[in-house]
């Protein structure tokens, strides 16, 4: 049996992201105790490495593992009621923040650092809206902003720190090409 790149591509990401969400530690904000995963910078990472299509298939597929109750999210949650929660905004913006970044990489965003601190940011920025959005429907949106974007922006702006490093060092005709 011969597994094609593209699918040990994908199910590398799918891994990668996995094991991202068990990368975990409790922040205490306000009384409360919000965890601060991987999650968010595996998808970012894989939606960029990846491209828009294979990213976005690696995205979808690890959030559907979830959905069908395996307990690949953070903190080892899964099911739908996950979705329609407070973190299902975070979760559906994963998808189109790792798109974004897959679409940023194919226009060449991997060459220099700067390039790279963009794409992250813009796909954090992209996974915060939809998570403050859903938030927002739940709870209100100042209840949204204390708990889904304030305790969530110090570990952000590390992560968009990490993940522009990460993908500006991998070799670049990995993900690239012979486009360079």
């Amino acid at each position: 049996m011969e597994i094609n790149r593209d699918t040990l591509k994908i199910s590398i990401g799918v891994l990668f992201t996995c094991l991202g969400a068990m990368v975990a530690f409790n922040f205490h904000w306000n009384e409360n105790s919000i965890p601060i995963t991987g999650q968010s910078l595996a998808v970012l990472v894989v939606g960029f490495v990846l491209g828009r299509k294979r990213g976005l298939l690696a995205i979808a597929i690890y959030l559907i593992l979830g959905l069908i109750g395996l307990p690949v999210f953070a903190k080892g949650a899964s099911g739908i009621e996950t979705f329609m929660g407070g973190s299902g905004g975070f979760l559906y913006g994963f998808l189109v923040g790792g798109y974004v970044c897959g679409v940023l990489q194919e226009e060449g965003y991997g060459r220099r650092f700067l390039h790279c601190l963009t794409a992250m940011t813009i796909g954090t920025v992209i996974i915060l809206v939809f998570g403050i959005a859903q938030l927002t429907f739940l709870y209100g949106f100042e209840k949204a902003l204390q708990y889904g974007f304030f305790p969530f922006l110090p570990g952000a702006i590390v992560k968009i720190i990490l993940g522009a490093a990460i993908i500006y060092y991998i070799p670049k005709e990995d993900y690239l090409g012979k486009r360079l």
